[in-house]
C-alpha cells in the first residue's frame, strides 16, 4: 500500500541521520519559539507530537513546559526518539507506535489540548480515505476546543512553479541537501544527499492548502486559519511551507 511507504523508506540508516538533516539548533531558531507561543495562547498543556520523528519538537515542547505524548507510524522514529530525549535529560509523559487513523484506538476520546503534526508529515498518506480517517480520528482525541497543526511544503509552489527553496526554516543542516528528483500531480518523491555520499529518498503526496483546509472542514474542525513559513500574512509564491491551525469546536 502507498500509505505504507514511508515505513520502508525510513530505515535505521537514514533515521539515524535524520538530526544531521534538521538541524536542531538552526531549527530552533528559524521557528523562533512559533509553536510554543501558539499552545501557550491558547493554554494548552497536553500535547500530542504525532508525527515525532526523532523528536524535535515533542523534545522542545517537554523542556518547555508542556505535558508531551509521542507517537509515530515508524518504530524507528520512535526509538530515536526515545534515545534523544534520554540523552538530554527530558522526560515525556508517553511515547509508543500509532498510526494517525487508529489514534482513537490508542487514546481515549478528548485526550489532548493540541495535536502537532509537522515536517511535512502528513504527505506521506497517497489515499484520500486515509487522510479523512486520520483527521476523523485526530478529532476524536482532541478535547473540545482543542487544536491541531499540521504543516506542509507549500505544494501549490512546486506543482505550478517548479521547487525552490530558502532552506532557512526547515531541513536547517550543513552538508545535507534536500531536494526533489521527481515532481508529479499525485507524487514528489525528494532526495537527500549527505556530504559522504549517501543519498535517501521519501515519496510523498503534494498536498495544496485549499484541499487541505477543505479536509480539515470536512472532518469538523472550524477556525482554521493558515501561515506560511511561520508568518500570517505571507506571499504563496515565496513561502516554503504552510502551516495550518484549525480547531474542535466546543459543542
Amino acid at each position: 500500500m502507498q500509505n505504507e511507504i514511508y515505513k520502508r523508506e525510513y530505515t535505521k540508516e537514514f533515521v539515524s541521520r535524520w538530526d544531521a538533516l534538521i538541524g536542531w539548533d538552526g531549527r530552533t531558531e528559524a521557528e523562533n519559539g512559533f509553536f510554543e507561543n501558539l499552545l501557550k495562547r491558547h493554554n494548552c498543556k497536553k500535547v500530542a507530537d504525532i508525527a515525532t520523528g526523532t523528536g524535535f519538537h515533542a523534545i522542545k515542547l517537554a523542556g518547555g513546559g508542556f505535558e508531551v505524548t509521542a507517537t509515530d507510524g515508524s518504530a524507528n522514529m520512535v526509538r530515536k526518539t526515545e534515545e534523544n530525549a534520554a540523552a538530554m535529560d527530558i522526560a515525556l509523559a508517553d511515547s509508543r507506535v500509532a498510526e494517525w487513523g487508529e489514534l482513537d484506538q490508542v487514546f481515549a476520546p478528548n485526550s489532548f489540548d493540541a495535536l502537532v503534526c509537522l515536517g511535512n508529515a502528513f504527505t506521506h498518506l497517497f489515499e484520500e480515505k486515509a487522510r479523512r480517517q486520520s483527521l476523523d480520528a485526530m478529532l476524536k482525541v482532541l478535547k473540545p476546543g482543542g487544536l491541531a497543526v499540521i504543516d506542509h511544503r507549500n505544494y501549490d509552489k512546486i506543482l505550478d512553479q517548479g521547487y525552490s527553496s530558502k532552506h532557512q526554516f526547515y531541513y536547517c543542516g550543513n552538508g545535507v541537501d534536500a531536494r526533489p528528483v521527481k515532481i508529479q500531480n499525485d507524487m514528489v518523491r525528494f532526495e537527500y544527499s549527505y556530504e559522504d555520499g549517501n543519498k535517501f529518498h521519501l515519496t510523498m503526496f503534494p498536498l495544496r492548502q485549499h484541499y487541505m483546509s477543505k479536509l480539515l472542514e470536512d472532518a469538523g474542525f472550524s477556525n482554521i486559519k493558515r501561515y506560511g513559513d511561520f508568518s500570517p500574512s505571507f506571499d504563496g509564491d515565496e513561502v516554503d511551507f504552510i502551516q495550518q491551525v484549525a480547531f474542535k469546536p466546543r459543542n
